[in-house]
């Protein structure tokens, strides 16, 4: 069944239906009236899924992908245009430009913690670059998975952008075959699992990875402001955000109003019982639940820590003064448990988080300008927000993406356009003028002369 709906994708592709701008345009007007009509039967697949609440699947997903898709109708000649580049002395006279051109057909593998937006997103870019694409959402958000395989066909043309639905049995099948590229959103575990399979095939790929994304809060920032907004990036979601704050670092003397400024956030957000607030989602199955509950083995919680396996439920959870080398702190949580790690003060802080993995994320709560330079320099990660959490996501002009162990390639906007485009370079020159070659050419005891009057003749048309 894969291989048969890669090679309809190949064929539609080849045919060169997908390549005007007419269509490009056309099918993502379709996706566009698609998530528009179909707000409610998302909203309920997620609140099947993960418990999200009807009011977070716009804010978390459905506006981030219209807002992805309004930005692509927008652009799209622009960005599919020819695109002049500066000439050197030889080529002073050709026409030099880049062309971006498809790549072919792209696999995209979603992920289950938003399934729509990780998925569609990349899938806006493939439409864009005039791409076929086999779409394979994850089988762990099972409803919204589903569901995307019975609507994407009704909107889209059926063999240009097929859905695969099943669990690691269907990817592997898929990642057997050869692709012209390959975008995984997901863990850094199947994403080596991902570029080891593209390596076969020489297959270039975008991975989204994630791991422990660092949050320092100074003594000197507001500290309530700074706790109030990482409660709710930590949170949201049940915790299972791949830029989602990690862990806090902190001087001691502010941690414990940290924690008492989250306790008083969370109580206003969801209420003195979390498990009956509607924004309060669920962990997404039994698997990941018995994970993160072993995370917190041999820990006395100071926020949280209940939990109700019957419902996948774990509580708003913080821990403090979190050894740096326990296993809390050696693998990324993604789950509602929010560690405290003390530092000494912000050298320390940026030790700490250069002796780890190159992070997806960095945030930052500082009121000093030179100290949040200091920090932005001396340290590195896929993205860096300061006095917020997560909002570098939400500005299309930004590229999206992680470094080193947190992922290769990004996207969003324009750069999902550029990463799923080949960039074509091309030289369109005359026939005439012949005599300015010659210097390429044998015998070679002309050249000294030929390049002389070359060089003569190009200045002149410099100064013109």
């Amino acid at each position: 069944m894969e291989r048969q709906l890669l090679q309809q994708a190949k064929e539609a592709f080849v045919s060169g239906r997908a390549r005007p701008l007419e269509f490009r345009l056309q099918q993502l007007h379709a996706l566009q009236r698609m998530i528009m009509e179909k707000e409610t039967e998302i909203s309920t697949a997620l609140k099947q899924d993960i418990s999200r609440s009807q009011y977070d699947t716009p804010l978390l997903e459905l506006i981030s992908i219209e807002n992805e898709i309004k930005l692509a109708i927008e652009k799209l000649a622009q960005w599919a245009a020819p695109r002049p580049v500066e000439k050197s002395l030889f080529t002073i006279s050709d026409e030099v430009y880049i062309q971006p051109e498809p790549l072919g057909v792209v696999l995209i593998i979603g992920a289950w913690n938003y399934p729509w937006a990780l998925t569609l997103i990349p899938l806006v870019g493939a439409i864009a670059a005039g791409n076929a694409a086999v779409v394979k959402p994850s089988e762990l958000s099972k409803c919204s998975s589903l569901l995307l395989h019975a609507l994407l066909p009704c909107y889209l043309d059926k063999d240009l952008y097929p859905v695969v639905t099943g669990g690691v049995s269907e990817t592997q099948q898929l990642l057997r075959l050869r692709f012209d590229h390959i975008f995984y959103t997901g863990g850094s575990t199947a994403g080596k699992l991902v570029m080891e399979a593209a390596a076969r095939h020489l297959t270039p790929v975008t991975l989204e990875l994630g791991g422990k994304s660092p949050c320092y809060i100074d003594k000197d920032c507001d500290v309530r402001t700074a706790c109030r907004r990482v409660t709710w990036g930590k949170f949201v979601n049940c915790g299972q955000t791949c830029i989602a704050p990690d862990y806090i670092l902190c001087e001691p003397c502010i941690q414990g109003q940290v924690v008492e400024f989250i306790r008083e956030t969370l109580l206003e957000f969801y209420g003195a019982d979390p498990k009956c607030s509607p924004d309060y989602g669920r962990i997404i199955n039994q698997e990941h639940f018995n994970r993160i509950m072993s995370l917190m083995e041999g820990y006395t919680p100071v926020v949280g820590g209940q939990s109700d396996s019957s419902q996948w439920y774990i509580a708003p959870t913080v821990l403090k003064d979190v050894p740096p080398h326990s296993r809390l702190m050696q693998e990324e949580i993604f789950g509602p448990l929010l560690p405290i790690v003390t530092v000494s003060d912000m050298e320390d802080a940026i030790n700490f988080i250069n002796e780890r993995e190159k992070p997806l994320a960095l945030y930052i709560f500082c009121s000093d300008q030179k100290a949040i330079k200091r920090m932005i320099e001396e340290t590195t990660s896929g993205g860096v927000t300061v006095n917020d959490v997560m909002m570098h996501y939400t500005v299309s002009s930004l590229p999206f993406g992680g470094v080193g162990q947190s992922g290769m390639g990004h996207y969003h906007g324009k750069h999902t356009f550029d990463q799923l485009s080949h960039q074509r370079a091309c030289l369109i020159r005359s026939l005439k003028m012949e005599r300015v070659n010659l210097a390429r050419y044998p015998p070679q005891d002309r050249r000294y002369i030929t390049i002389k009057l070359y060089w003569s003749g190009a200045n002149r048309m410099m100064r013109l």
